[in-house]
């Protein structure tokens, strides 16, 4: 049972039923072959919040410039270890041209971890983000203007927390789709706590709090949308619960996006196309959504919108023994959960809450079937346990989560 203000499905409900130029870097390295490794239109999508990101600007790419940061070593083998095709990697500073990308890449992911074999990402996408970006605006009313809770997203700097895409196959990149400039008044429905900020903020406020994006990746003649983006957490807030609000926006953004044509006519991306995923497309849905379905301070019903769409297939959960150990081993806040711990991916603090929850998704459509799904969370007695740890962690409080699929034949 959740713990925080929420509002109730009757809402959600009555949401659903309202709802009938920017530049980036999408600097792919040298052109490379096909991917090996797995049978043909077998595809490993993957997410990962993995926290690398730092507070200070500069601090990530002085940390990624030489192959020996320990926590980025530590988030390279667990990506070497589960060798994803196409990786989502979420609280991955934002740098222009795509600095920090290419270094993790080459001083990393390029280079042995601990006898893992190396991974080779020839493709990679990187835009802008909300974060630390200043609106001008006291927008959590403690008079005073500035700081990271008056940036568009929360954020100590420009890019704080950002999101770069990886991919063993090509990334269309005259077709990517992005949309952090999209306002949050214009989706329909939606829950923006009018009483609390001003009209002048309310006209500038933008839904996402990184950005969402819409990267077509190209496998074997056939394009996938890799949907991805991080809604903000739904707690840091007060009793109007705008950050909980905002997260439950951000996730019917997906929603909205792979629905109806008549349902998605509103959204508009950063160079002025409108519209949302023309139907029949094959997506895939990734990021840390910041909401569990059980447990958790999120507003309820936030992550069903996705989790019940009738396009989206969940036959398979991804899941992990370490997660249920964890649980058992910490108690805490968890022992109060209603959610099967198997399906956490996030080591929150237990004491006094909000305890492990599940936060991070990868959600195909129902065109792809799922071959098997995880979660990189090993039991203690695993030597690769070492990865994930306890707090102060050694990578990260989240788990990379993976899903395999099996691409439609091609006609």
């Amino acid at each position: 049972m959740r713990t925080r203000h929420r509002l109730t499905r009757l809402l959600a409900a009555s949401v659903a039923a309202a709802t009938a130029a920017i530049g980036f870097a999408t600097l792919p390295a040298a052109q490379a072959a096909d991917p090996p490794g797995k049978p043909d239109m077998d595809v490993r999508f993957a997410t990962f919040n993995a926290s690398l990101n730092r507070n200070v600007a500069g601090q990530l790419v002085e940390d990624l410039s030489t192959p020996d940061n320990a926590q980025a070593q530590a988030v390279a083998e667990i990506i070497q270890r589960t060798s994803p095709d196409v990786l989502l990697v979420n609280e991955f500073d934002y740098y222009e041209d795509g600095v920090a990308a290419e270094l993790f890449r080459d001083n990393y992911l390029a280079v042995s971890q601990n006898g893992a074999d190396p991974v080779d990402y020839p493709y990679y996408f990187v835009a802008p983000s909300n974060t630390g970006i200043p609106t001008g605006f006291d927008l959590n009313n403690n008079g005073v203007v500035g700081g990271g809770d008056d940036a568009y997203g929360f954020g100590l700097f420009p890019g704080q927390y950002g999101m770069v895409v990886y991919s063993k196959y090509p990334i269309d990149t005259d077709a990517v789709r992005t949309f952090q400039h999209f306002l949050w008044k214009d989706m329909p429905g939606n829950l923006l706590p009018t009483e609390f900020y001003s009209p002048e903020e309310q006209d500038i406020l933008r839904l996402s709090s990184k950005s969402h994006w819409d990267v077509p990746i190209t496998v074997d003649a056939r394009t996938v949308h890799f949907l991805v983006s991080h809604p903000t957490p739904p707690t840091f807030d007060g009793p109007e619960d705008r950050n909980g609000r905002r997260n439950n926006d951000e996730i019917r953004f997906w929603a909205d996006y792979i629905g109806s044509p008549a349902g998605s006519s509103y959204i508009y991306d950063d160079e002025g196309g409108t519209g949302g995923l023309r139907p029949g497309s094959l997506f895939v849905i990734a990021g840390d959504q910041n909401s569990d379905p059980n447990d958790g301070d999120s507003v309820e019903g936030s992550i069903e919108a996705l989790l019940d769409h009738p396009k989206v297939n969940t036959s398979v959960t991804p899941s992990s023994e370490g997660a249920v150990e964890a649980s058992l081993l910490q108690g805490g806040a968890n022992l109060s959960h209603t959610g099967d711990p198997a399906h956490d991916t996030a080591d929150f603090n237990d004491k006094p809450a909000p305890g492990n929850l599940r936060a991070d998704y990868v959600l195909p459509s129902t065109a792809l079937r799922i071959l098997d799904a995880g979660v990189f969370w090993p039991v203690q007695a695993d030597p690769l346990s070492r990865l994930t740890g306890t707090y102060p962690f050694p990578s990260s409080d989240h788990r990379l989560v993976w899903v395999d699929v099996r691409l439609p034949h091609h006609r």
